[in-house]
């Protein structure tokens, strides 16, 4: 089975870090996030990796080679222009079109969720996607009916509000609804949920973390140690 890593962003908010690094090779508690990333897909069997690549790529080519270090089969798919992410999906048909269906993550995620829970849901749809809770970026004073405070929690999880973890099982059909320069998330995954061929899988107990900014990278060395700490 195929993964699609989408790693060709500029990582503008993690400037001047990313002028000289790539986003996906910006080091989280000793690894880059993309060695992370092919750690945890070989921990699931899944070893074809297809990188896309922009921004400093020569330096992630020379970084990754073909993979072999780490486990894996690497094939790169170059962008010369930003394509965003569904352009970017759209540039890497040619590897994909014949498979059954296949993983794509985006570039600065680190997580523990199981994909294989995505390949379980993909039949009658198109594209699966992984839900997350909304961690709250501030701490919640929680109060009575007459205002008195009670306690504070620090960010907590907003269970009752979920996001979208960018990790996905897609089937090809979903070439058919990408349009160069453009986002997945915005054009593609809302014509397909129309048709009702889009669904999810809502992860509780995962660790997560998407990298966009520098608290991002202290923030998820803290989860990786408390993880490390638990084993």
């Amino acid at each position: 089975m195929k993964s699609v890593i989408l790693a060709g962003g500029f990582g503008k908010r993690l400037k001047p870090l990313t002028d000289t690094i790539p986003k996906s090779l910006i080091d989280v508690d000793g690894k880059p996030i993309l060695v992370r990333q092919l750690e945890w897909l070989r921990k699931h069997d899944i070893v074809e990796i297809i990188l896309c690549i922009g921004h400093l790529k020569e330096k992630i080519v020379k970084y990754m080679g073909d993979g072999k270090q780490f486990g894996v089969t690497i094939d790169y798919v170059i962008e010369e222009k930003p394509l965003g992410t569904g352009g970017a999906l759209l540039n890497a048909k040619h590897h994909l079109i014949n498979e059954d269906h296949f993983i794509v993550l985006n570039g600065d995620v680190i997580t523990t969720l199981n994909p294989k829970e995505l390949i379980k849901k993909i039949d009658t749809n198109y594209g699966i996607l992984s839900l997350v809770p909304l961690r709250s970026p501030y701490g919640i004073v929680n109060v009575d009916q007459n205002m008195q405070i009670k306690n504070f929690t620090e960010k907590p999880l907003l269970r009752s509000h979920l996001i979208n973890a960018g990790v996905y099982c897609l089937k090809p059909n979903i070439f058919n609804y990408l349009q160069n320069k453009t986002n997945i998330e915005s054009v593609g995954f809302p014509e397909i949920a129309k048709e009702n061929k889009l669904a999810a899988v809502q992860f509780n107990k995962c660790f997560w973390k998407s990298i966009d900014g520098f608290k991002d990278i202290e923030e998820a060395e803290k989860g990786i140690k408390n993880i490390s700490a638990e084993k």
